[in-house]
């Protein structure tokens, strides 16, 4: 079993029926595997071999699929990249991950020239829905008459993806998997989600991120629902389609729900066909939870806690045990191991605060070209995920912080995390960041970032106060700063360390 095999099964077994809709462009089954197997032909054509790394820098698309698996049906391997990168960021990856052909949407094509001007190993830059520049091929360029299979075998241990971290403390690094690493991301997928060939989804998140392109992408292809594709999130298109489309499953990370909530007379849309919500990718505050829980008029919301690294793998929360575990980030996925260590790595009690490390046959093989990076992360078949994490009586695991995030004041270990579910209980704040900066009397202090909400004005004392009630005082930010957002990359992550750096040198927030 391979992905690219997923699609052409379902192409055989349920060809009339609706697979993607982007837009006013459809897709059935049959036409979808038609495509890929076009693009695929071609690619071999031009000698694209087998294990070759194929970069993608494309918003989500119908054309964004297509090419996704026609990189796999080819025997190549996919390396999706972050569209909001610059050209030098880009340039790095596409050097790192030695790939010798990038497809990209046309708003990238200066972009992409400027990436590949040094880059010798890259034969290929193909510019997807736009006229070339002159170095540069058209779709049409690549792809060939041919719709049969490709005459290549592919193996379920043969690479598939070079996911590359989203870069939250620096440089990226590409986690690499193979075919059947991603086949059980589905699988376990499919099970704990309770997902069936009849559900609709809504892709909304990036696709180039681990959880829409394995959580959703290819498991929603592997089972044959149908997916309807947005090329990036806006909020009033979410609900209009959510009615129109009747979505019965829907996720988004905790900024989306966030913005949801805000869209003005959302109560006149119909989500009644949303039968069960997911979140995951960053920190979801409790007060947010049960807000969304409430517009979506379901109780049926599962917490996915995972990383890249692993596939993305981790723990979950199942919607009963929200009743009564609601913030915490639940146990093991299937198919995974998962422990809370501490230094010595020994199992930590329940309460004390660990490092959360996993094993599973979903999580990457390694680093690529990382072999050190690769040592240091993976340790006698254990992925250390640098998640900071408690661990309850009853097993359940809380993420508390990442470990570069953890603030040290007076010798006094606080966790943003905690902080900022208390800052999203105020009625004024739209959104809540905390960082350490550096204290001469304290070693760091707590600095909050806020967004107040339209129309909102805050009192940075009456903030303070409001946090006494819930916090212990050395845990109360010494510093608020109001922003208008919080900086974040196109995963949702917010960009801690970018923050600090601002801090450190007296930057505004707002040039990051």
């Amino acid at each position: 079993m391979h992905i690219g095999l997923t699609l052409a099964r379902n192409a055989r077994r349920i060809p009339e029926k609706k697979a993607i809709i982007y837009g006013e462009k459809e897709y059935t089954y049959a036409q979808f595997n038609q495509e890929v197997n076009k693009l695929a032909n071609g690619l071999l054509n031009k000698g694209i071999q087998k294990g070759d790394k194929v970069a993608l820098m494309m918003k989500n698309s119908d054309l964004f699929m297509i090419v996704f698996y026609a990189i796999l049906k080819a025997g190549a391997v996919a390396v999706p990249i972050n569209f909001r990168l610059t050209a030098r960021e880009a340039a790095y990856i596409l050097q790192d991950s030695d790939s010798v052909c990038v497809f990209f949407d046309g708003t990238y094509r200066e972009l992409i020239q400027e990436a590949g001007k040094d880059n010798h190993q890259l034969k290929y830059m193909v510019c997807v829905d736009q006229t070339p520049l002159p170095e540069q091929m058209s779709l049409s360029d690549m792809i060939s008459e041919n719709s049969s299979e490709p005459d290549i075998t592919v193996d379920e241990r043969d690479d598939a993806e070079i996911l590359y971290t989203s870069g939250t403390t620096g440089y990226p690094k590409g986690a690499l998997f193979d075919h059947h690493r991603i086949i059980h991301v589905a699988l376990s997928t499919a099970i704990i989600l309770k997902l069936g060939p009849e559900d609709r989804l809504l892709h909304v998140a990036p696709m180039f991120h681990s959880a829409e392109l394995n959580l959703f992408t290819v498991t929603g292809t592997y089972l044959g629902c149908t997916q309807i594709v947005h090329q990036q999130f806006q909020p009033m298109d979410v609900l209009r389609d959510i009615e129109k489309y009747h979505i019965s499953f829907f996720f988004g990370i905790p900024t989306m729900y966030n913005f949801l909530l805000q869209v003005p007379n959302a109560e006149e849309y119909n989500l009644s066909s949303v039968k069960r919500c997911a979140y995951g990718a960053a920190p979801m505050p409790i007060a947010l939870l049960e807000k969304s829980m409430a517009f979506f008029g379901t109780d049926q919301f599962y917490n996915l806690c995972g990383l890249t690294e692993g596939g993305p793998g981790g723990v979950y929360l199942l919607p009963e045990e929200h009743k009564t575990k609601i913030g915490a980030g639940g146990k093991s996925m299937l198919n995974t191991e998962v422990r809370v260590v501490d230094e010595m790595n020994k199992d930590v009690y329940p309460g004390q605060v660990g490092e959360m490390i996993l094993k599973s046959e979903m999580m990457m093989k390694r680093y690529y070209n990382k072999p050190e990076e690769t040592a240091k992360t993976i340790k006698d078949g254990w992925l250390y995920t640098g998640d900071l994490a408690i661990i309850d009586e009853d097993g359940y695991i809380t993420l508390v912080d990442r470990k570069k995030d953890m603030i040290i004041s007076g010798g006094e270990n606080i966790y943003s995390t905690e902080v900022e579910h208390v800052l999203y209980r105020h009625p004024q704040i739209l959104e809540a960041a905390v960082v350490g900066a550096p204290d001469e009397v304290w070693g760091e202090r707590v600095v909050a970032i806020i967004v107040p909400k339209e129309g909102g004005k805050l009192d940075h004392e009456e903030i303070k106060t409001f946090c006494r009630k819930h916090l212990a005082g050395y845990k109360i930010p010494s510093e608020i700063i109001e922003e208008k957002k919080i900086p974040r990359n196109a995963s949702g992550k917010v960009l801690k360390y970018k923050i600090r750096q601002a801090i450190r040198s007296g930057h505004p927030i707002s040039s990051i």
